[in-house]
């Protein structure tokens, strides 16, 4: 059961994360798993759900991680699906700590982070 709601909050920053590269694509297309990603940003479930503050470092280094891997359009857009996908799973997250993410953690993206983000608008 843990181990499930691990996966949901790592796939719920996944998406945030993706949200903010602005890319979407199919599932099938990337190259990243969404389940590589629910796990790498899987540390960020207990700070989206809290009142902000600083970043736990694994959390960052996940979304860092994330982001690094995530070198085409295709790519971003299918990590951007995941991450909406598990954020609209998990329920009791703050949307404004969740749009702050990225820069929080020293990532500059040209759009915000939401779980109604149109992941096909998302490029590299």
């Amino acid at each position: 059961m843990a181990s499930s709601l691990l996966v949901r909050v790592a796939s719920c920053m996944v998406v945030v994360w993706m949200f903010s590269f602005g890319h979407i694509i199919p599932l099938a297309e990337a190259e990243t798993p969404c389940g590589r990603v629910q796990i790498t940003v899987a540390p960020c479930i207990g700070y989206l759900r809290g009142p902000g503050g600083g970043v736990p470092a694994p959390c960052c280094n996940g979304v860092k991680s994330i982001n690094n891997q995530a070198k085409t359009t295709p790519d971003r857009q299918g990590v951007c699906r995941c991450l909406k996908s598990t954020v609209l799973s998990l329920a009791g997250l703050n949307l404004a700590t969740l749009s702050a993410l990225p820069s929080k953690c020293g990532i500059n993206l040209p759009y915000k982070i939401t779980p109604t983000i149109d992941c096909n608008t998302v490029k590299y």
